[in-house]
């Protein structure tokens, strides 16, 4: 009998929300991975402290623009989640790549860098984006891509010779690839970046804690704004390490959203693939530290992360959430925002001499 009402006692116990946690969670840990606590490797580079330092400085470095004023860090802002915190305006914003700016934080989980994906990797996102001609870039339909390659090939030979007239570049650069020849070679700016921004990741975040055990890192609002994430179908397409990043979706699956958040202009992967089914068709962005990262959408069309949960319930999902369903989902994406990198700024090296002339 002492046997029997134990055992049942264990039973009730069990069948409570104790249970409930432990079926969400393993739920859950099928379709999310928590960040690791240690940078990943970039296959085929090692990541040496010379070639860190290296990266670091040309991160925060505006001579590797045509115009020498924008560098990586002007519009991914370390103390602004990684993004530029701005609306997209006509600014470099918009001369750099036509869309809202992606964060660069734990963009190393992503299968691909930017909106449409034609970047493969990160040294391909970087030598691609500052180090390109501003001048060179328009909004045009279908999504902004270089329009002259000649001069974009100029303006890659103009940022080496630039940086060969640096000394202290000279030999950072000798440091970080002592085993060529010619170490100050446009690869190597893309390279070096990459490693950097490789380590900009956010580990630790209320929800990573959860995944591995701990229940109490999610308040009970969270959980059930978990939960709705995976019934109504947001994690189909939002999950994996960085809950999203990893494909692309057509924008407006259920219905079209309003032209301030898809404008007609803007045709999306298409004009990358130029396969009709990839019209209109984004990355997945990832909704790591989400709370930080405003303002939402390709455009920048909202601040308000409510709006945009509501907006991709409707276009996406078919569903009009309630207020109560968008508060607990909010809080659930609360709950994704982790441990910033801690980043002390370079001292970058003086230039001993005239920059080199732009060709007219």
């Amino acid at each position: 009998m002492r046997f029997s009402l134990t055992a049942s006692l264990v039973a009730l116990l069990m069948s409570g929300p104790a249970l409930a946690d432990v079926s969400l969670r393993d739920k859950a840990k099928e379709l999310f991975q928590p960040i690791p606590s240690t940078p990943p490797a970039i296959p085929g580079e090692t990541a040496t402290p010379e070639k860190l330092a290296l990266g670091k400085m040309l991160y925060f470095e505006p001579r590797l623009s045509q115009t020498h004023d924008v560098s990586c860090a002007d519009c991914h802002n370390l103390s602004m989640g990684g993004v530029d915190g701005g609306k997209l305006s006509g600014g470099h914003n918009a001369q750099l790549a036509g869309r809202e700016v992606l964060t660069v934080m734990n963009a190393i989980f992503n299968k691909s860098q930017y909106w449409d994906g034609r970047a493969s990797d990160l040294a391909d996102q970087v030598v691609n984006s500052v180090m390109a001609n501003p001048k060179a870039m328009l909004k045009t339909r279908g999504g902004p891509m270089p329009i002259n390659p000649t001069e974009h090939a100029a303006a890659k030979q103009r940022a080496v010779e630039q940086f060969k007239r640096i000394p202290d570049y000279v030999t950072a650069f000798k440091k970080a690839f002592p085993e060529q020849s010619d170490p100050v070679a446009y690869d190597n700016f893309g390279r070096a970046i990459a490693l950097f921004e490789a380590t900009l990741i956010t580990p630790d975040a209320p929800f990573d804690r959860w995944l591995k055990g701990d229940d109490q890192a999610l308040s009970d609002a969270q959980k059930e704004g978990l939960k709705l994430f995976i019934d109504k179908g947001c994690a189909t397409c939002h999950n994996g390490v960085n809950v999203g990043g990893a494909m692309f979706a057509r924008f407006g699956v259920v219905k079209q959203p309003a032209a301030e958040f898809l404008p007609a202009d803007d045709w999306g992967r298409f004009a990358v693939t130029k396969a009709i089914a990839d019209k209109y068709a984004y990355k997945v962005p990832s909704l790591r530290n989400v709370e930080l990262t405003a303002p939402y959408f390709h455009t920048g069309a909202t601040f308000d992360l409510r709006k945009a949960v509501a907006v991709m319930g409707e276009s996406q999902l078919g569903a009009q959430l309630s207020a109560d369903e968008i508060d607990k989902i909010v809080a659930f994406l609360n709950s994704l925002t982790g441990r910033q990198p801690e980043v002390v700024l370079p001292i970058l090296p003086p230039r001993t001499g005239p920059p080199v002339a732009q060709a007219q």
